[in-house]
């Protein structure tokens, strides 16, 4: 039995402890918010937070996550990632959108630990997010109208 914290509900779910993270919430908790991409940490689609910090979570066993803060797309909050959503349907920045829940997770994370990135660092911040339908630019463009939003 693991026990996971996950937007601010304690769950405790049959799992092996190697179990990667992404198939406990979305076949365990029926959390499909958070995306499978690659499976091997290239592409982004799988990004949460724990504690805070954005992880790919096809790598990241169950075990690892036990007794942090998990954040999924479902329960991302807060003045970022109300500002980063506004953005992104202002600016029409996801195309097909699989690849958004990533990326969203990404740019809240940017924003709570950089509240005005300039383009070299939100391309470092985004690198690790692959977007098939390559609206990089309305993403860059996103991320820095949710900063001046914020302020």
């Amino acid at each position: 039995m693991v026990t996971l914290d996950i937007n601010g509900t304690v769950h405790q779910i049959d799992a092996d402890p190697e179990m990667p993270l992404l198939w406990a919430l979305r076949d365990k908790l029926g959390l499909t918010g958070t995306k499978y991409g690659c499976g091997i940490a290239e592409c982004g689609a799988c990004v949460v937070h724990l504690d805070g910090e954005p992880v790919p979570s096809c790598q990241t066993p169950v075990s690892a996550a036990e007794g942090m803060h998990i954040t999924t797309i479902e329960g991302v909050s807060g003045p970022e990632a109300e500002a980063v959503k506004s953005a992104w349907a202002r600016l029409d920045v996801p195309q097909c959108g699989y690849c958004q829940p990533g990326q969203v997770m990404a740019a809240v994370a940017l924003l709570r630990s950089n509240p005005q990135p300039g383009d070299a660092e939100i391309d470092a911040a985004m690198t690790r997010h692959l977007c098939r339908c390559a609206t990089y630019q309305r993403i860059r463009a996103g991320v820095h109208a949710a900063a001046d939003q914020l302020g």
